[in-house]
């Protein structure tokens, strides 16, 4: 891949309990479309000759597995609920394997949420077998991981505060219900827009389709995808019938080139 070019891989690109939902038989939930069936939302951002991996949920085991991942150089926390945090534990097969700490990078409330549900990992005295991190704290300014700058976007998740992230010309936002307008000229000139479009009704912490769909015709990304998608959004196939041509529903695995 040339220097500064990205591509990002959506490693996930479902709401909290995925899609499909346990014991549900919807038509979404029963649909044999690959693009219908949604790990927790994640993605994998390759660039300068790294893999930044933004959140690892509950499903990161299998989302690494599925794409044949064999390093990753960091993972950037969006925020500190459970199924953008839970998969840490398994960064430490990458620990074996590569012989080398994994660095995180989250704000000091994500950290301390982490240290809350991974104990183990932070103890004095190192546990056999825990994962293996370096603890990085971001605030809302641009920071460094090796030669790539990234620059924190600060969007409200109902009444928590979330970071999305600009990289180059991607801007990855997700779990937002609220884009603060001192924050909205960090995503202009955007090729990418990655937003969430949880359902079709109004929801209190996240966009719903027409919510993403006016935001994105105001910030005019070239393209636009949307994640953290829930059953209750309808068929993969269906719903892309209705959107704007630059606006795609992201699916899992599918791989975009910036």
């Amino acid at each position: 891949m040339a220097e500064g070019k990205i591509q990002l891989t959506f490693l996930g690109t479902g709401t909290s309990i995925g899609v499909p939902v346990i014991a549900c038989n919807c038509e979404v939930c029963k649909s044999n479309d690959p693009r219908d069936k949604r790990f927790r939302t994640s993605a994998m951002v390759s660039i300068d000759q790294q893999n930044i991996v933004i959140d690892c949920g509950p499903d990161f085991r299998l989302q690494m597995l599925k794409q044949k991942v064999e390093d990753i150089d960091a993972v950037v926390f969006t925020h500190e609920h459970r199924d953008h945090i839970a998969g840490l534990d398994d960064v430490r097969a990458f620990n074996y394997i590569l012989n080398k700490n994994i660095p995180i990078y989250g704000t000091q409330i994500v950290m301390e949420a982490i240290k809350t549900e991974f104990p183990y990992i932070f103890t004095e005295t190192r546990f056999f077998g825990a994962p293996q991190v370096t603890t990085h704290e971001i605030e809302n300014k641009e920071f460094n991981i090796g030669q790539t700058k990234i620059l924190p976007i600060s969007v409200m998740h109902n009444k928590l505060p979330v970071f999305g992230f600009r990289i180059g010309a991607l801007s990855y936002i997700t779990d937002a219900s609220y884009l603060p307008e001192e924050e909205k000229h960090k995503v202009y000139n955007s090729k990418v827009l990655v937003l969430n479009a949880l359902r079709n009704s109004k929801h209190i912490s996240h966009f719903s389709l027409a919510e993403a769909l006016n935001l994105i015709q105001e910030l005019k990304p070239e393209r636009a995808f949307l994640t953290h998608i829930s059953h209750f959004l309808g068929l993969h196939k269906e719903v892309e019938k209705k959107l704007p041509d630059n606006v795609r529903l992201a699916y899992d695995n599918l791989i975009v080139e910036i």
